[in-house]
């Protein structure tokens, strides 16, 4: 009986956190209208090759071992304050929004740069880029990132949402 209950549990579970990783879910907080304006002006959204990268392909670890699985789950913990800040209506505006703007983006980037960009390299990967066929700009700063060790978003800070500027005095992220 006890191997039946968890079997549910496990199955109820698994199925909550694919649900909370769709753009539905993403996108039905009102705080969450902003940012997403913006990223349906990126090329995360719209592109070339018809490829798009939802929120939780950004924001959510891919990663398939048991550790990625309890990081998965930490960030769906930890996304939890979105939903309580939602709630307080403490970012429900833009000009809430806007004001937390600064400490929200760089509580990301820290964690992107912490993981080496692993969302990132979930679909983009050094030795897949056809160097030749980027701009000769693009081109030479990838291959510098690439042989100096840079992660992603060391350069591609705001590359589906605004990137917001920095206070003459910010908050600790």
């Amino acid at each position: 009986m006890g191997a039946v209950v968890g079997f549910i549990a496990f199955g109820l579970l698994q199925w909550g956190m694919a649900r909370t990783n769709a753009l539905p879910f993403c996108v039905s907080c009102h705080s969450m209208t902003f940012p997403y304006a913006e990223y349906k002006q990126s090329p995360h959204y719209r592109n070339p090759s018809g490829a798009r990268a939802e929120c939780s392909d950004c924001h959510v670890p891919h990663d398939k071992d048991f550790d990625g699985w309890v990081d998965k789950l930490t960030a769906k913990v930890l996304a939890a304050k979105d939903v309580y800040h939602e709630i307080l209506g403490s970012i429900d505006s833009r000009e809430k929004f806007e004001a937390k703007r600064w400490v929200m983006a760089n509580r990301v980037w820290d964690k992107m740069k912490r993981r080496d960009s692993a969302e990132c390299r979930h679909c983009h990967a050094w030795d897949a880029m056809l160097f030749a066929e980027q701009d000769r700009l693009a081109s030479r700063r990838h291959r510098r990132a690439m042989e100096e060790g840079e992660t992603c978003i060391d350069c591609h800070k705001g590359i589906a949402h605004e990137e917001p500027e920095e206070p003459e005095e910010p908050e600790k992220p």
